[in-house]
């Protein structure tokens, strides 16, 4: 996604600053110029992906066409989880994903040009010295200034050594979240709350066939995707609100246009 070429990095003094200048425009991205990044990822875009250049730029573009890529990709479709989610869990999210990738870009390097295992202990020390785009934009972490001693700089790496382990696993876990409640809750009407009671399989069935859309009006249909907006708790067709189950694995918490619309007017 690099319109412009940049030299291909072959020692891990090369490789370090690749991660730094990405690194860099992966934090600008999603702080001081959040608001530029925000407008570009438009929910009603294909596909996008958060790009950090070693330039120290950064872009927001549709994922590349060949397979397999040149480098590993970022994370895909982060913009349809931007109006599903809080601003601060959203950014958080990409955050983490964009660690994630950084590590894969500089260790797919490392591979690449054949780093023996103290090169790559050595890159993994480099690395975990500065604190994580998760931990920038949280603000969960802060740098200690002027400390002297040994014991500080070794808490630290510790520290930031079980961080690490933590994102990847966090990574997966919400992709696993996010994939659980699209396909368990999302998919079809629900029964009201009387069906729970005696009775419950003809009043269910009943209940499913009165549904309607919240955009077109017509009945609930057992073949067509329907997705359940979290704020009015009103079903509507997929193709209605522009929503695909595709999408729909990318969202945590769904809002409806017209939910969107009077977030908006506040």
């Amino acid at each position: 996604m690099e319109g412009i070429p940049h030299p291909i990095p072959r020692t891990v003094e090369e490789v370090f600053s690749d991660f730094k200048g990405r690194r860099n425009g992966l934090i600008k991205a999603l702080t001081s110029d959040v608001e530029k990044f925000y407008q570009q990822c438009d929910p009603e875009k294909e596909n996008l992906c958060l790009y950090g250049l070693p330039n120290e730029a950064w872009e927001v573009n549709l994922p590349v066409e060949e397979v397999p890529p040149e480098l590993p990709e970022p994370a895909l479709g982060i913009n349809f989880a931007r109006d599903g989610m809080q601003e601060k869990d959203w950014l958080s999210l990409v955050a983490v994903h964009s660690d994630s990738w950084l590590l894969a870009v500089a260790f797919y390097f490392g591979a690449r040009f054949g780093f023996g295992k103290n090169e790559r202990k050595r890159l993994f020390q480099m690395i975990n010295d500065l604190p994580t785009i998760f931990e920038v934009v949280t603000g969960t972490v802060k740098q200690p200034k002027d400390q002297p001693g040994t014991h500080n700089n070794s808490s630290k790496s510790k520290s930031s050594g079980k961080f690490t382990y933590y994102l990847i696993y966090f990574a997966f876990k919400q992709s696993r979240q996010s994939e659980s409640q699209t396909k368990g809750v999302k998919m079809s009407p629900p029964p009201k709350e009387e069906d729970h009671e005696s009775g419950g399989e003809e009043e269910e069935e009943d209940d499913e066939q009165g549904a309607t859309c919240g955009a077109c009006g017509d009945n609930y249909g057992a073949d067509e995707f329907w997705i359940c907006c979290d704020v009015c708790e009103r079903w509507f067709h997929g193709k209605c609100v522009k929503i695909t189950p595709a999408k729909a694995e990318h969202i945590k918490q769904y809002k409806c246009p017209g939910c969107s619309s009077k977030r908006a007017r506040v």
